[in-house]
């Protein structure tokens, strides 16, 4: 099964990136299913239902979260009732929505996983290790294939992780740094991995922001409303090949896509 991941989706630059450059990706690479991070899709912030259809609309199967899934509060009035939207499972029990879910693929049936990271992480969450191995094993019940986003700050905890699943699943990728990272590869027991997706939005930016905003604030090191940029889209993904019986990565190949 060829499975793409695309990196944070920030914006309305993210969204257009996905209109003029997905369809030609997922033709030319057969792409069988399309996950996207989706936490910075509305205005660089969270996700709002009218914003999760526009990317559904463009052939994006599943979408995926991180620690700023709340902060469009529209959010709670669909995120229980959406099956292709998932929140960090590490979340404390009783949040709204869920960290899991089971897609099928042509027969096949694909679990997705979403953790949050906690070094230098403002919000009090579970152990991402310890939820993994809950519910890794739920998932390996019920089918071969398991993909998790690990939406993370520090590298060290994202490469920890996929050394730490090496073997129990078939991808550990990691997101929300916004920048994509040089070393998407297969573990030693067939688990591909990358430290980090990368961003799906506007190329001349910081981190999916108006550099001029961003520069302004280490300049000054005063409280600045960043705010989506414009310009030139680009899109960071990674496609991976995965064995539908064993559960483990073929392949895995970092993807930079730009229009102007």
């Amino acid at each position: 099964m060829r499975i793409l991941f695309i990196g944070d989706v920030v914006g309305q630059p993210g969204r257009q990136a996905l209109k003029t450059l997905l369809p030609g990706l997922q033709a030319e690479r057969r792409v069988d299913l399309t996950i996207a991070n989706a936490e910075n899709a509305a205005g660089g912030k969270g996700l709002t239902k009218a914003t999760a259809q526009e990317i559904f609309q463009q052939n994006v199967d599943f979408l995926t979260m991180g620690n700023h899934v709340w902060d469009q509060r529209e959010i709670l009035t669909f995120i229980d009732t959406e099956e292709r939207l998932i929140r960090p499972a590490n979340y404390p029990a009783g949040t709204p929505g869920r960290g899991y879910q089971i897609i099928r693929v042509q027969g096949s049936k694909v679990g997705v996983l979403n953790l949050s990271g906690r070094v230098y992480a403002t919000e009090h969450l579970d152990d991402p290790f310890a939820v993994a191995t809950r519910w890794v094993s739920e998932l390996k019940r019920q089918c071969e294939i398991v993909i998790i986003d690990m939406h993370a700050e520090a590298t060290s905890e994202k490469m920890a992780l996929g050394w730490f699943l090496d073997g129990k699943v078939s991808a550990v990728l990691g997101t929300h740094t916004h920048i994509q990272t040089a070393d998407a590869r297969i573990l030693d027991q067939g688990t591909a991995y990358i430290t980090d997706v990368g961003m799906t939005g506007s190329r001349d930016s910081v981190l999916g922001t108006k550099k001029e905003l961003a520069i302004k604030k280490f300049l000054t090191q005063m409280p600045t409303r960043l705010e989506v940029a414009e310009g030139p889209v680009q899109l960071n993904a990674v496609v991976m090949d995965i064995d539908e019986q064993t559960g483990r990565a073929r392949d895995i190949q970092a993807i930079q896509c730009f229009d102007s």
